[in-house]
């Protein structure tokens, strides 16, 4: 399955701007840091009713003020479930980011998900060499191709160990924002579904890892919905399926993503899956992250 109806949620009780994450994301603004916090927790739990009222089994974490972790809302980063029963634990660049790894959180992990193997890749920490989980890739789950665009966040090597283990084949590239700074995080610039692709095309420069990409989406029989790179500085490609209750597909992005796109882009994706659009602008200027960001996948 590409997609699922349970998902995991942190809900933020000091969320705001992280200094350690902002050297290498280009996306984090640095805002009034009370409304941060008070706006971050009505846009979680406006976001939360919205997928549940559409059909979505949504686990709900409640954060702990100690560790601080300003970017705990963010768990797709740390950890991501597979149908195989595997449990993957990701190693973080930023130390405030590794502290997510709190026992309230893995305690919901093992009540909703049956653990058959646990692939703990955290080590890689020690030697500065990092992988974030499904921010750092983009999975084709029913094909186990994992897409990845190589960053600070986004190392090789541990790439490499992660196919091994969970018998997934890869798709490295490099990818660059309108400034030429590395995309961050994978998840930023493409997001893939059972039926199609959107990809930002334009961020990644060398044309012969362009026509890579592009031949290894097509091989998938999955339509490419093309999106310009101003279009993702508004987090247009950081998208995710999930499935409703019905097992009707539903296509999660934020409002400012939605409101980026062109009609016939929305038309294409319409035809797809229905479209939810949270308003989480808030949590999107200071923590650099968006609609998908906030969404670990329980299969």
């Amino acid at each position: 399955m590409q997609s699922t109806n349970k998902v995991l949620m942190v809900r933020p009780v000091k969320f705001g701007y992280n200094e350690q994450t902002a050297g290498n994301n280009s996306f984090q603004v640095k805002g009034d840091q009370d409304l941060a916090l008070k706006e971050s927790i009505n846009e979680f739990d406006q976001f939360v009713k919205l997928l549940q009222d559409n059909g979505i089994n949504v686990i709900v974490v409640q954060d702990t003020e100690t560790p601080h972790t300003p970017d705990s809302i963010f768990p797709n980063n740390w950890f991501s479930t597979h149908e195989e029963g595997d449990l993957v634990l990701y190693p973080m660049c930023a130390p405030n980011r590794r502290l997510e790894r709190k026992e309230g959180v893995m305690d919901a992990i093992k009540e909703n998900f049956k653990i058959a193997n646990l692939i703990d890749l955290t080590s890689w920490e020690q030697k500065d060499k990092f992988l974030e989980g499904t921010g750092s890739m983009v999975l084709d789950r029913e094909n186990m191709i994992a897409y990845a665009c190589i960053s600070a966040r986004t190392d090789e090597n541990v790439l490499e160990e992660f196919c091994d283990k969970t018998g997934y084949d890869f798709v490295a590239f490099g990818a660059y924002d309108q400034n030429d700074n590395p995309i961050y995080h994978t998840n930023v610039m493409m997001c893939v579904g059972s039926e199609f692709a959107v990809v930002c095309l334009d961020a990644i420069t060398d044309l012969e890892e362009r026509v890579q990409l592009i031949e290894m989406i097509e091989e998938t029989d999955k339509e490419i919905i093309e999106i310009s790179l101003e279009q993702m500085g508004s987090f247009a490609g950081n998208m995710l399926e999930l499935r409703d209750k019905d097992d009707d597909p539903i296509l999660v992005m934020s409002k400012t993503a939605y409101n980026c796109l062109e009609n016939e882009q929305i038309q294409i994706l319409s035809s797809y899956c229905r479209i939810l659009t949270p308003d989480i602008k808030n949590i999107e200027i200071n923590g650099g992250g968006s609609a998908r960001c906030m969404i670990a996948e329980i299969f």
